[in-house]
């Protein structure tokens, strides 16, 4: 080889390409060219990330379901409110994660609720509402259903403050209440059944004693007739002559002082009660006066029963809760499967093969326990609310054909 030419232009030497001295990696897809992920638009983001994304249109509607009875054996009225009353609440699973105050409570709680039933529960029930009025109007009549109304609960057919009780649970609940005696008790029993349909208690039935002894075992609530909408926003004047609360009484009076406010008796003669500290003489003589002097002209005394504002607040709870669920869907409508998956929470299922991965410790769900159905609810059942707001109109249940029944919100 002539000294006068380089050694790379030699046939014998080859220059290696840059790339063969590179080390090789140990994955196979090195080589090929890397993309940037494909970015989705928002709005099928969300569809994807809905729950019931799947369903690309509205579900097929066959035909409104306008009764959600499934208990063939349901005959009347009567058994109709014991079937509803027992179904409320759904029993508490023994793996569910409840310690035994938690246990206590919530058995308490459910034992502390009147039994009664919503009359819009009850024609989600029933196939012809005008025959079930017109059933509860006889048994009424005959004394073996009583009707109970709370004002200012709804109206129209979402009203929760129109309920039904038999009448043997009644006087099974004067028997129960220990702020009561054996003989005010039987007393009002005896006034129940002479007035089967009466709404409200004339004050001159019962002694002020009697009447203070039945509010505080919640069997009477009272109004006052005279403190309505149309005079809450009166002037000062608009009463009477001789008013405690007129302009000319409270402007003669000291500031700061009792008469400036219209006087001790001004928050009781309105309706309202005050927290006003008294001596003992005032005491003495206010309970005298109560004694002898029965209640006023003035003051409605409305049956009521003994944990009815608790079992109202959560009847209230539950169907708003259910309604928001349902309005999250696409379309206003779910399907009632992946509905009572959302009431229940998630939990866990009770198949084998969630057992099987329980068993081994790998993550199957929370438990009930963690679950707003249990924490505010008590564990009231899906179906009994369902069936509440259906009474009551605030959802629609029809049949779909292909997955079942579904839920619409109108």
């Amino acid at each position: 080889m002539p000294l006068g030419h380089p050694a790379a232009r030699s046939s014998r030497i080859s220059k290696r390409p840059q790339q063969l001295l590179r080390r090789s990696a140990s994955s196979p897809f090195t080589d090929f060219t890397q993309r940037k992920p494909i970015q989705r638009s928002k709005s099928k983001v969300d569809v994807a990330d809905n729950d019931d994304g799947f369903f690309g249109d509205r579900l097929d509607d066959i035909g409104i379901v306008k009764s959600l009875a499934s208990d063939l054996s349901l005959r009347d009225v009567a058994q109709s409110i014991q079937y509803v009353h027992s179904h409320m609440f759904t029993a508490i699973p023994d793996d569910g994660g409840f310690n035994s105050t938690r246990i206590a409570e919530i058995l308490n709680f459910r034992k502390s609720l009147p039994p009664t039933v919503t009359l819009p529960h009850l024609h989600a029930l029933t196939q012809s509402p005008t025959k079930t009025e017109r059933e509860i109007a006889e048994l009424t009549r005959a004394g073996i259903v009583r009707r109970l109304v709370t004002p200012g609960r709804g109206t129209g057919g979402s009203s929760i403050g129109e309920s039904l009780i038999l009448s043997k649970d009644v006087e099974s609940l004067l028997r129960q209440a220990e702020e009561l005696s054996q003989e005010l008790a039987d007393k009002f029993s005896v006034c129940l059944r002479t007035k089967p349909m009466a709404l409200k208690i004339p004050p001159s039935t019962f002694s002020s004693a009697e009447i203070t002894a039945l509010m505080r075992a919640g069997f009477l609530t009272s109004s006052v007739q005279g403190l309505n909408s149309t005079n809450v926003f009166a002037g000062p004047d608009s009463g009477p002559p001789g008013n405690l609360t007129s302009i000319s009484t409270i402007a003669k009076a000291a500031s700061g002082s009792m008469a400036a406010i219209g006087g001790e008796g001004a928050i009781y003669g309105a309706g309202g009660r005050g927290g006003i500290r008294r001596s003992s003489s005032q005491l003495e003589r206010s309970s005298e006066q109560q004694s002898s002097e029965p209640f006023g002209e003035g003051v409605e005394l409305r049956l009521s029963l003994p944990g009815t504002g608790a079992l109202l607040k959560l009847l209230s709870a539950a169907r708003s809760h259910l309604v928001s669920l349902a309005i999250k869907s696409k379309f206003r409508e779910i399907p009632i499967y992946l509905l009572r998956e959302k009431w229940d929470g998630g939990i866990s299922a009770d198949d084998p093969a969630a057992k099987a991965k329980k068993y081994r410790g790998e993550f199957t769900g929370i438990l009930p326990s963690r679950t707003r159905r249990w924490k505010q609810f008590y564990g009231l059942s899906f179906d009994w609310t369902l069936a509440e707001c259906l009474g009551a109109g605030l959802v629609e249940v029809f049949e779909t054909g292909s997955v079942g029944q579904a839920v619409r919100i109108p």
